[in-house]
């Protein structure tokens, strides 16, 4: 490691901010010098515990961490202790201090002030997997999510899969392109999955002209013209017909009208 490096982890049962705050604040005291930080947020394992140490002990680390759990604090303590890292533990005092003045221990539960749980945890699951696969014709994808989306380009394939996601399906789009051959994944849709999307073509051209000209772009470029679009059309009426999915218009619909018609193909 450079004289003038310094590796910190840390390591947080919950969204890290405290640790990382006070490192910042650390670090600011020290400006001809570059603490690189890398934050491991809701750590609930032991394992985990453990596999982050290791990678800390390659490059000496300074561990910053904050656990509600004792158990998960002594472990952590004594595994340091072991690789000869130092650690700094931000949530022992405090809770010593707290509890010493109340007469009370604390409840040792993870992240009560944001009221975390199952539901909570799994939304975020599903937007990292939906942004993962955005935009991919990939088999991993469409195999993995709950909901496929199909259609050509400006067809909120994007928003709409991330709001799916905000409502913790996740969700994979494919982009149907005539040059590009579609997964056959996709084609033989498994569960049921796919839904494809269709937007009014004279609305889709005036979008697509708005996105080349935000990108600099002149406007009769290929990407906007009135042929290219058919031409997708045909493509895309073709392949959905051939899925057999169901098929939403979303001219003049807003994400949420869309999520929820959308929704209404899974319902038992």
């Amino acid at each position: 490691m450079a004289n003038n490096n310094l590796d910190v982890f840390i390591i947080s049962d919950c969204t890290g901010k405290t640790a990382k705050n006070l490192m910042e604040s650390t670090a600011g005291q020290f400006p001809d010098y570059e603490l690189k930080m890398k934050t491991f947020t809701f750590v609930r394992s032991i394992e985990k515990i453990e596999e982050i140490l290791m990678e800390a002990k390659e490059v000496n680390a300074i561990i910053a961490y904050t656990f509600v759990k004792t158990k998960m604090r002594n472990f952590l303590n004594e595994t340091a202790e072991k690789y000869n890292l130092e650690y700094i533990n931000m949530m022992e005092k405090p809770l010593n201090i707290v509890a010493k003045r109340l007469g009370k221990q604390p409840k040792q539960q993870f992240a009560l002030k944001y009221q975390l749980d199952e539901a909570y945890f799994d939304r975020i699951e599903a937007m990292e997997f939906t942004l993962k696969f955005d935009d991919l014709n990939e088999s991993k994808g469409i195999a993995e999510a709950d909901i496929v989306l199909v259609g050509v380009s400006r067809t909120s394939k994007t928003p709409l899969s991330v709001h799916l996601s905000y409502l913790g399906y996740k969700t994979a789009n494919v982009p149907l392109v005539p040059e590009v051959e579609v997964h056959p994944a996709v084609l033989e849709n498994n569960n049921n999955k796919v839904v494809g999307l269709t937007i009014d073509p004279k609305l889709l051209n005036g979008i697509r002209i708005e996105r080349l000209k935000k990108m600099g772009l002149g406007d009769d470029a290929t990407y906007a013209a009135k042929e290219r679009i058919e031409e997708e059309f045909e493509y895309a009426d073709s392949i959905m017909k051939k899925i057999g999915c169901p098929i939403i218009d979303v001219t003049d619909k807003n994400i949420e009208e869309t999520a929820i018609e959308v929704l209404s193909y899974f319902k038992d």
